[in-house]
Formats: C-alpha cells, sequence, structure tokens
C-alpha cells in the first residue's frame, strides 16, 4: 500500500492505530471485544487459491490449510484499490470473506500472505512458499527470463 497506492501513512492498526489508511486491522465486528480477549484467530484456516496464482503452482492444489494467530486482517475497503493497481488477491476464506494473501503481478516473485508459513516449514522440508522463493532467488539472470 505505501509503495503501489503511495499510501506512506498505511499500516496496521496493530503498529500505527491512528493511520489513516488501515490496510490491516481487526475483522468486522471485533471492536466491542477487543479487551475481553478471544478474538485471535487461532489454529489451521482453510484457503482457496486463485487459478492464475503463483501460490496455486507453489501448493499444487487449490485449497490449503495453514496456521494462523493474530487478529488483524486484510481490510476488505481496500480490495478494489489494489485490484486495480495490480496487487492481486489470489488467496481467500472459502466463503471469500477474508483474503489471505496477495500477490504483485509485475514483480517476479512478491507474496504477501496473512498467515504463518514458518509454523509448518521444517529444515529437511521447507513450506512451498520459502521454497519458492529460495528458489526464484538463485535463478541466473538468463533463468529469470
Amino acid at each position: 500500500a505505501r509503495h503501489v497506492l503511495g499510501y506512506a501513512d498505511a499500516n496496521s492498526t496493530e503498529f500505527n492505530p491512528k493511520t489513516t489508511h488501515p490496510v490491516i486491522d481487526f475483522m468486522p465486528g471485533q471492536y466491542d471485544e477487543i479487551e475481553k480477549g478471544g478474538t485471535m484467530r487461532l489454529g489451521a484456516y482453510p484457503c482457496v487459491l486463485s487459478d492464475d496464482s503463483k501460490l496455486l503452482g507453489f501448493y499444487g492444489k487449490k485449497e490449503i490449510s495453514e496456521r494462523h494467530r493474530h487478529r488483524y486482517e486484510f481490510n476488505n475497503d481496500y480490495r478494489e484499490i489494489f485490484r486495480e493497481n495490480g496487487m492481486a488477491l489470489v488467496g481467500a476464506a472459502p466463503d471469500d470473506s477474508l483474503i489471505e494473501a496477495v500477490e504483485y503481478m509485475p514483480n517476479r516473485f512478491f507474496v504477501g500472505v496473512q498467515f504463518h508459513p514458518e509454523f509448518k516449514s521444517r529444515p529437511d522440508k521447507a513450506h512451498p512458499i520459502f521454497r519458492e522463493f529460495i528458489r526464484a532467488a538463485s535463478l541466473t539472470e538468463v533463468e529469470k527470463e
């Protein structure tokens, strides 16, 4: 949001509650529950990947399950402006209520996710996102084209 949309103060309300561009924010309906606890999304949640996403190629399947440990989500008010500026919203909850993953198509490798791939990655079995990031970073200039 800072670089693609030019919103210098774009942020998560976790880090800057007064940002004028809360791209990451509490889920709708949670503001009354913040002090009461129990608002975290913990554990595995399903995510449906877009047919044209890099992530679908990384995982090799359309529906994945990834672990969460947070209460902040992609703010759906920003869906359209992100799409208009080249950010593909490529992973969503099965009911499309929450965006789980984005890709910025003009970049060779730009993947952002709301879940924690590090929770499922091991030295002898890298998570698909980490595996593909290392692969992309290690390509020679000729292979990149």
